[in-house]
């Protein structure tokens, strides 16, 4: 059952108060609402990604996600709750209803998604719970969000029931991930490493070449005084999920995928000989989706 007063506030349409924000991200205090608990205050924002940080919760906010797009549609939203999470719950605006998303109760480094789809831009509600004394808490809370789009390939990032495909990707597939991946990157497997209490693998990546990727998630390495190396090295990390059984292996890969949250999650690797065999017979048959720089 929703808390007495956010279900008082969103059924009677009371004050909303609108909050300066930038067209990423909003921080905002509790005390711009005044003692009134009625007062929800209201923030909209019109990127496909970004933050919310409420200082002092108080009462309740109202996120409206309006970002600019001229194409691709965004039918997913994803939240990743703040390590500072507590003493709040999230919810989401549906058809005209409140829908509970995430509860304090939940792990703060999870990832919960909900679909979007609809004529009405996806509205987040974040709701503090009363103090016991009071009294405005000295504390902060929030959550960084993401749209994505048909193309993002979303890995299982909590409760939106996405998966990544554990299967090898076939020839159509890895000739569009060389295209339209948040990152493309050549390399060895250094390690994995397993976690199943968060039913994900991580992979070491030791990368001789990155071809491009969306923010910072391979890291250059400065050759050592007097290292002999003159190859620029890159290393980095990728999620992938615990169910795919992903194991250490020898020989080049080409490593695609997306990013979600600053963190990689893997999509089509295959040995970087078998990629240049695919992507060669399909240039030759002009069948390549984009052109791909070959050394």
């Amino acid at each position: 059952m929703l808390p007495n007063v956010i279900v008082s506030m969103y059924i009677l349409a009371l004050q909303l108060r609108h909050c300066a924000a930038d067209l990423c991200n909003w921080t905002g205090s509790g005390f711009a609402a005044g003692v009134d608990s009625r007062i929800v205050l209201q923030v909209r924002l019109r990127c496909t990604e970004g933050s919310v940080r409420w200082i002092y919760p108080g009462q309740a906010v109202r996120v409206v996600l309006e970002p600019n797009l001229s194409s691709a549609r965004r039918t997913t939203v994803c939240i990743k709750p703040s390590p500072s999470f507590r003493g709040a719950s999230v919810f989401i605006e549906r058809a005209g209803k409140l829908e509970l998303l995430v509860t304090d109760s939940e792990r703060p480094e999870q990832v919960f998604c909900f679909r979007a789809d609809g004529p009405h831009r996806p509205a987040i509600y974040l709701q503090a719970s009363p103090q016991r004394d009071g009294a405005w808490s000295r504390r902060a809370m929030g959550f960084r969000y993401e749209l994505l789009g048909n193309r993002s390939a979303a890995p299982n990032l909590g409760h939106s029931g996405l998966q990544t495909s554990c299967r090898p990707c076939n020839d159509t597939e890895l000739l569009m991930a060389i295209c339209n991946s948040d990152f493309v990157v050549r390399g060895y497997i250094k390690n994995v490493s397993h976690h199943p209490e968060h039913q994900t693998s991580l992979v070491e990546v030791s990368a001789s070449r990155v071809y491009w990727q969306r923010s910072g998630v391979f890291k250059q390495q400065v050759a050592a005084s007097g290292s002999s190396r003159s190859v620029p090295s890159w290393h980095g990390h990728i999620h992938t999920l615990l169910q795919c059984y992903v194991k250490p292996g020898d020989g080049e890969f080409l490593f695609t995928g997306s990013e979600h949250f600053g963190e990689a999650w893997l999509g089509c690797a295959p040995r970087y000989k078998d990629f240049l065999s695919v992507y060669q017979t399909a240039r030759a048959s002009l069948r390549n989706s984009c052109d791909f720089p070959l050394d």
